[in-house]
């Protein structure tokens, strides 16, 4: 077994299963198996593990890990992998072919790497756009599409799983990993397409992530206050500065009405959005940033 596929999900089957089905029809991809952490699913998401093995084009099996955090289900996966490298992948995507096949190859030199490739953001599964200079990412490590070395995810301990809210969990181990000595490579052929269906990704699902991170952000920053993780995370003064400048706490009302009104045009909704998001983030983050101080 060369390649371990984690995919940590929790109630959301309906992509799942199309995210398997992509990898029914891999190409040209060394020998693979697939772990599906279960984050405490109470939908058809065991069924769908189910059935995808009983069609046999898969070596997939299921973990249940009950409580809500994606590092520990990720943990579980990691700790259950027999390949020798680890790959990432969100249960909302749909894989092109040559997606493992890329991965594998990117892992041939000397040196441990973290492989990432393109996220797509797309609105459905029927667009399928090739991948552009604006889908590369500099990011270290991004659990949506990277892969690893099991024996470094061992050897800085995996995932820290005090990050039990949304965002940085993966940010944060990306740090342990380079640290630790490895580098990484941006493989643009192991590129993905990342479902995200207006219905889904609503202001107030966008807005509770939002909260979310932010106050993840000030846990990551209490683990390690390097200028990155500050810039990483929006932590530093000219930031903070401008963000109570054009978008203070006493503001978002408004900007929530204007991003949700109907009489607005497109591009005042999309600036009442961003600004509402924006000063979520900041004003949580400075009151997490300062009852950490206490």
């Amino acid at each position: 077994m060369i390649v371990s596929i984690v995919i940590a999900t929790r109630d959301r089957a309906q992509f799942l299963e199309r995210a398997l089905v992509s990898l029914e029809l891999q190409e040209n991809a060394p020998a693979f198996e697939i772990i599906v952490a279960d984050n405490g699913s109470s939908d058809r998401t065991q069924e769908v593990v189910r059935e995808t093995s009983a069609r046999g084009k898969l070596a997939v099996r299921a973990l249940f890990v009950l409580e809500p955090n994606r590092g520990a289900a990720r943990n579980a996966g990691i700790a259950d992998a027999a390949g020798r490298y680890v790959l990432f992948v969100d249960d909302d995507v749909v894989l092109p072919s040559g997606f493992v096949a890329a991965h594998a190859a990117a892992h041939r030199g000397s040196f441990p790497l973290a492989v990432s490739g393109p996220i797509i953001n797309v609105p459905g599964y029927e667009a399928r756009p090739e991948p552009k200079a604006v889908n590369y990412s500099a990011a270290f490590f991004c659990t949506c599409n990277v892969s690893v070395p099991r024996a470094s995810l061992a050897a800085v301990g995996a995932f820290d799983e005090s990050f039990n809210l949304y965002g940085w969990e993966d940010t944060e181990l990306g740090l342990r990993l380079r640290n630790h000595g490895l580098r990484r490579a941006f493989a643009w052929d192991a590129y993905l397409w990342h479902i995200k269906p207006p219905r889904v990704e609503t202001l107030d699902a966008v807005l509770a992530k939002t909260v979310e991170r932010a106050q993840m952000a000030a846990r990551f920053l209490a683990k390690d206050a390097s200028l990155r993780t500050k810039l990483a995370t929006g932590a530093y003064g000219l930031n903070l500065l401008r963000s109570r400048l054009l978008a203070p706490r006493w503001s978002l009302d408004a900007y929530r009405r204007l991003a949700t009104s109907e009489r607005a045009p497109a591009f005042l909704r999309a600036l009442g959005r961003a600004q509402l998001l924006d000063g979520a983030y900041t004003s949580t983050l400075r009151r997490a940033l300062a009852e950490r101080r206490r």
